[in-house]
């Protein structure tokens, strides 16, 4: 029988992809439909399906990919106390389905690189870093981490804390401020200037969707052939660009120089300068050819320009 995965946050950037990757793959993949407004009713959907996906399995192993958050910069801590409540919840809920005859389980739990190594020194940052967030986002990242890796201490589950690096492609919401490539991207097409907050050395790395979602797949592989590890890995492209140098490749493929306004705001507070990462676990699901950052933005602008209707 196929293993099932369950991904929640399928609606999302990375769960989206994902869900299309392991589809490619073959594979039995399950998602949910979550009335994230209103977290009794959140708790009621997850606890079902998480039911429904366990019990599908017939004692055999199941997966759970985590990719759902509304929390950004700039949310409230009670919000993320709230959305991180509803995470602790399900896990008991799966830890409680599981005590009797289910098989084994595995958690892939996308984090925030960005988020947990934001005040952290000594880029580029590995997974040995001290995680040092500065603001409610970060800590958020690095409690739901904690959550996750004692869920799999207790139940013995596979568990893979995936901190990513700067998501970016088809997908991203554009009603979140974050995702300054599609932000961009929208900028050119409607002809409107765009804030950028951070000074243009800033460096980041840029991860394509597609190329996360297909790295999401083989950790997943990788943690079900090794019974109830549990580790935490970097996903990035290990090459790191300046919003500088950014601007110069969108202006490569729009064809003009994005019109930028250089503003002020407290959220550049809680931003690292300097967010070079490289991985140092698993690093056999690093070697693998990676988007370029041209290529990735002008899939990202055909996307924004198929979404806006123009």
């Amino acid at each position: 029988m196929d293993t099932p995965t369950w991904v929640v946050g399928g609606g999302g950037l990375l769960g989206s992809a994902v869900t299309r990757e392991l589809g490619r793959r073959g594979l039995r993949v399950e998602t949910s439909r979550v009335p994230w407004h209103d977290g009794d009713l959140a708790r009621k959907v997850l606890f079902a399906d998480a039911r429904r996906v366990i019990d599908s399995a017939e004692g055999g192993p199941w997966r759970l990919v985590w990719c759902a958050g509304i929390g950004v910069n700039g949310t409230t801590s009670e919000e993320f106390a709230a959305e991180n409540a509803v995470v602790s919840d399900v896990l008991d809920e799966i830890a409680r389905i599981t005590r009797g005859p289910a098989g084994p389980g595995v958690v892939l739990h996308a984090s925030s690189a960005g988020g947990v190594y934001a005040g952290s020194s000594g880029a580029p940052y590995t997974e040995d870093t001290d995680p040092v967030p500065l603001g409610d986002y970060g800590r958020a990242k690095l409690a739901a981490e904690q959550l996750m890796h004692r869920f799999g201490a207790d139940t013995g589950s596979s568990v893979v804390v995936g901190r990513f690096a700067n998501l970016y492609g088809p997908g991203q919401n554009l009603t979140k401020p974050q995702g300054l490539i599609s932000h961009l991207c929208r900028s050119y097409l409607m002809s409107a200037p765009i804030s950028i907050y951070v000074p243009m050395d800033t460096m980041r790395d840029y991860l394509f969707v597609t190329d996360a979602a297909a790295m999401v797949a083989d950790a997943l592989d990788l943690a079900q052939s090794r019974p109830g590890e549990r580790v935490t890995k970097i996903f990035a492209s290990g090459q790191s660009t300046t919003i500088g140098a950014l601007l110069g490749a969108c202006r490569t493929v729009f064809r003009r120089k994005p019109t930028v306004v250089l503003a002020s705001s407290p959220l550049a507070n809680v931003q690292s300068g300097d967010l070079r990462l490289r991985s140092m676990v698993w690093p056999e699901l690093d070697r693998r050819p990676y988007r370029t950052l041209p290529a990735g933005i002008a899939a990202t602008l055909e996307a924004t320009r198929r979404s806006l209707g123009r």
